[in-house]
């Protein structure tokens, strides 16, 4: 291992891509996972449209640069954390690593992340575009949870440390809970939720636009979003902070200050319930979803009720959150305090349905908060493959060119050392 250079770690989300090497314990570069293409034409067939000759072959934008760019479309090559478009993703991928990692692909192992319930066939064209396009000497394609609970590591003691657990992931443009055991993702029981940071922005904007005029239109999704970010919380409870609001408004009223884009005059918000009941929408899906009512708590407490039940108790006792729609203050708090009620509520009935002849052992609940929750998954990554282990696992380009893209169809579980 000595002279070799440091893993380019890259984690491709659906809102933001994170770039950067191993161990730094934050990522060089987050960017929007945005692309900007220049089509000749708006109709017909997406395939047809786009011109891949040549020197336009070149001329595209990703990142910041693509809202930037006029006269071209933007795309986003990744949809509920799932690749859609394979010809954009590795035009995407070559300025992640040639222009803002500024790397020599040959040079560096990589590791990327996968979403949960991946197919192997995108792990497949993931491993051509590495192998093929950029010729890079060794991949590895980490689980997206196995890395969140890796994570977790910074907070806790050497001996304690697991890959047991289960994963509350929310970013963006999805939220999932995902069990881990022993490293393997228990993938017949991952929970979807539809709902994320982006779904608390749309809404933060509904409740602006009933009660606030002087938001100009075409700022009000990006204003939205600063006030969730800068002064969202979640509360313990809603009708008691609905109270403290009326009254004492002057103390938990915000005011947020903004400039119109278009005439450069400033502007002001006040920010009251939004505070606390943008991010609320996890707990009370129905505020924003009329067709989904499962509160995030009680999906947690449902995902581990379907796992194997030798599992059950170390899954609660690790309960791991990442991404960065976790970050509102006291989330962890919030939902530790309301998976202990279910599960309380369940062990009293059981009691109760003996006769009290059966006094179940208490279960103990714990969410596992830490600093570098808003990168877990890159942070887990980069910790990792900074690892002797890690260039052990990885697939190499030998096996690549003897076997082809089916190494990756299989990874070995990286990560059980302690």
């Amino acid at each position: 291992m000595t002279g070799r250079l440091p893993a380019c770690v890259i984690d491709v989300g659906t809102g933001y891509t994170k770039l950067g090497f191993a161990p730094n314990k934050e990522p060089q570069f987050i960017i929007p996972s945005a692309i900007a293409i220049r089509e000749s034409a708006k109709v017909g067939d997406q395939a047809i449209r786009r011109l891949a000759k040549g020197v336009e072959d070149l001329d595209f934008f990703i990142g910041d640069e693509a809202f930037d760019a006029t006269g071209y479309a933007v795309k986003y090559p990744v949809r509920h954390g799932l690749v859609e478009d394979w010809n954009l993703m590795e035009r995407f991928l070559e300025q992640c690593i040639f222009k803002y990692l500024r790397a020599e692909p040959e040079d560096h192992h990589f590791l990327l992340t996968e979403p949960p319930l991946n197919t192997p066939e995108n792990r497949e064209y993931l491993a051509e575009i590495m192998f093929e396009s950029f010729n890079v000497p060794g991949l590895y394609i980490a689980v997206q949870a196995v890395l969140a609970l890796a994570a977790s590591w910074a907070s806790r003691p050497i001996e304690e440390r697991t890959l047991t657990g289960i994963v509350v992931d929310s970013g963006d443009g999805v939220t999932h809970v995902i069990p881990v055991a022993e490293g393997y993702v228990i993938g017949s029981c991952i929970k979807h939720i539809p709902i994320a940071g982006r779904d608390i922005t749309y809404f933060i904007q509904s409740l602006l636009r009933e009660r606030e005029v002087g938001i100009p239109p075409e700022q009000s999704l990006e204003t939205a979003k600063a006030i969730k970010e800068r002064h969202c919380y979640i509360c313990p409870d809603i009708a008691k902070e609905f109270a403290k609001y009326d009254s004492d408004p002057s103390k938990w009223m915000r005011k947020f200050k903004g400039v119109n884009s278009v005439t450069k005059q400033p502007f002001s918000v006040d920010v009251g319930y939004e505070r606390f009941l943008g991010p609320e929408i996890f707990f009370h899906p129905e505020f924003s979803n009329p067709d989904f009512t499962i509160p995030l708590s009680e999906t947690v407490d449902q995902v581990i009720q379907n796992c194997p039940i030798d599992v059950r108790r170390p899954l609660y006792n690790n309960i791991v959150l990442s991404g960065g729609s976790t970050m509102f203050r006291d989330f962890g708090r919030r939902l530790q305090r309301d998976i202990k009620r279910n599960v309380d509520a369940r062990l009293k009935l059981s009691e109760s349905l003996s006769g009290g002849r059966i006094t179940p052992k208490p279960i103990d609940v714990q969410v596992v908060t830490h600093h570098m929750q808003r990168y877990a998954v890159w942070f887990g990554g980069s910790m990792l493959a900074s690892t002797p282990e890690y260039y052990e696992v990885c697939h190499t380009k030998a096996d690549y060119q003897e076997y082809g893209p089916s190494i990756c169809r299989h990874n070995p579980v990286l990560g059980t050392m302690t």
